[in-house]
């Protein structure tokens, strides 16, 4: 069945009319491109436009882009979506700056991504901090229980809502029902950071958060589906707690005046090939997950399996190696011969598999081979793993309007222990928050910090040796 595309169709028939530029951008429909560029730019650029008659204009959506939005929610089950151009950034910041007010407090997975608590800063709130169930061979984060939800609601009854952050960026995921619907009881909103989850709508993958009752969801299309880097969604569930204009006005100031046609575009084109998949393409592509897995196994990796009371996404593959080997030191091996993983961390590799059937099945094989040859040659080293333990419900040390007007000096991060950090530090990938902006430092971070470093994690934040941290002012007792 054809599905219809009228975002990139308005486009293709604009190009089509052999148009004269007289309007931005520059390149002038790809027309005036740096010549090492035109190969790899021109065609795209036919199609990089501008908000001209006919092509609508994102953010007061009438035509061709409202079609392909309406589309892409009717399809998603939900009230409303929205097409993003600045990544699941742009939408997490939208969704909190929509749904609270400025001091409220909010419950907020502590693994959450960084730009959750961006729009935590920005919105002038006051996050409570839900630590996530640990997956105990795999050494990271997962995902809330209800009793952490309870508690942390007894302990502050003043909470106006819940975000979670599901799946996380292992592919695994709970159901979160319970969570929900405990939340709506109480008439509180439950936002959901689903960047690692845009084709969770299809049969034969875990359930969406929207499907669940979530009142909005995020999710980034351009992880796992076949949309341009910084495409993403925005939807807004069937029974939503949150207003809709307060979500317009807020995509409106987060997101750029001229966004870019191409993305967009590419967020159409992706809805219709979701819309095209049929139960033996589905059925391939779980296959050749399992395929991957078998073959992994076979040649001395482990591969990482969710826990009871979890899903795994089935484009997801996470592997460690049999004996001392880091996560990152696994990764270089791998980029060695050709193959890049998604990310690393101390102890695994991530793989993210494409949605559909590769045509490269050959060529991992033979990295996978070459690298377990190697591994059988390589001197064993020793590595050291050690996971931060979150608190099941947390604070920060001061509000973000405190900490705008507080001072700010830079310490060893080895004698910061007690400290309140003035800064976030973010091993990047996953881009989760070891220590967040107002956060009191303690003997577990630092711990954790010098285990990745040692391993050889890159981090947003900190640097080597120091971190910024508050001044502590006279008679106050930050320890």
């Amino acid at each position: 069945m054809f599905e219809k595309t009228p975002l990139f169709s308005a486009l293709i028939s604009h190009r089509n009319r052999k148009p004269i530029s007289m309007h931005v951008p520059g390149h002038k429909n790809g027309s005036l491109l740096h010549e090492s560029g035109i190969s790899y730019y021109k065609k795209i650029s036919e199609i990089d436009v501008t908000e001209l008659t006919g092509l609508d204009d994102l953010h007061d959506a009438q035509e061709c882009i409202k079609e392909a939005q309406d589309l892409t929610a009717k399809f998603y089950g939900a009230d409303e979506t929205h097409f993003l151009i600045g990544g699941s950034t742009a939408g997490n910041l939208a969704m909190i700056l929509a749904a609270f007010d400025p001091g409220d407090k909010v419950m907020v997975q502590r693994n959450c991504h960084k730009s959750v608590l961006n729009g935590l800063e920005l919105a002038g709130l006051m996050p409570i901090f839900l630590g996530p169930e640990i997956h105990q061979q795999g050494g990271f984060p997962l995902g809330l229980t209800l009793e952490t939800v309870k508690m942390a609601l007894e302990q502050h009854p003043e909470i106006k809502g819940l975000i979670v952050t599901t799946p996380n960026y292992y592919g695994m995921s709970a159901d979160l029902i319970s969570i929900i619907e405990f939340m709506h009881e109480r008439s509180l909103p439950v936002l959901a950071d689903e960047a690692h989850g845009a084709h969770y709508v299809l049969d034969g993958f875990p359930a969406s958060v929207l499907s669940m009752g979530a009142d909005a969801a995020v999710q980034s299309a351009h992880k796992t589906l076949p949309a341009m880097t910084m495409g993403a969604y925005l939807h807004i569930g069937k029974r939503s707690l949150l207003d809709k204009k307060r979500v317009r006005h807020a995509l409106q100031m987060i997101q750029s005046s001229s966004p870019s046609y191409p993305i967009m575009a590419s967020l159409d084109l992706s809805r219709a090939y979701l819309a095209q998949l049929k139960t033996v393409d589905i059925q391939s592509i779980k296959e050749q997950s399992i395929e991957l897995k078998d073959f992994l196994k076979q040649h001395g990796f482990l591969v990482i399996e969710p826990p009871s009371g979890y899903e795994a996404d089935p484009l997801k593959v996470t592997l460690q190696a049999e004996g001392e080997y880091s996560g990152y030191e696994l990764q270089k091996m791998f980029e060695k011969h050709g193959l890049y993983p998604e990310l690393a961390d101390s102890l695994n590799v991530l793989f993210v598999l494409p949605l559909g059937v590769s045509h490269e099945t050959m060529r991992w094989k033979e990295a996978v081979l070459k690298v377990s040859e190697d591994l059988n040659r390589k001197e064993r080293t020793e590595t050291t793993n050690f996971q931060a333990v979150f608190a099941p419900v947390s604070s920060l040390f001061y509000s973000y309007g405190e900490m705008r007007n507080k001072g700010t000096e830079l310490v060893e991060i080895n004698q910061s222990a007690g400290r309140i950090s003035a800064e976030a530090v973010i091993p990047y990938p996953p881009g989760v928050p070891l220590i967040a902006k107002g956060e009191q430092i303690t003997e577990s971070m630092i711990k954790s910090f010098n285990v990745l470093q040692q391993n050889g994690a890159r981090f947003q934040g900190g640097n080597e040796t120091m971190i910024s941290v508050f001044e502590e002012e006279e008679g106050e007792e930050q320890q």
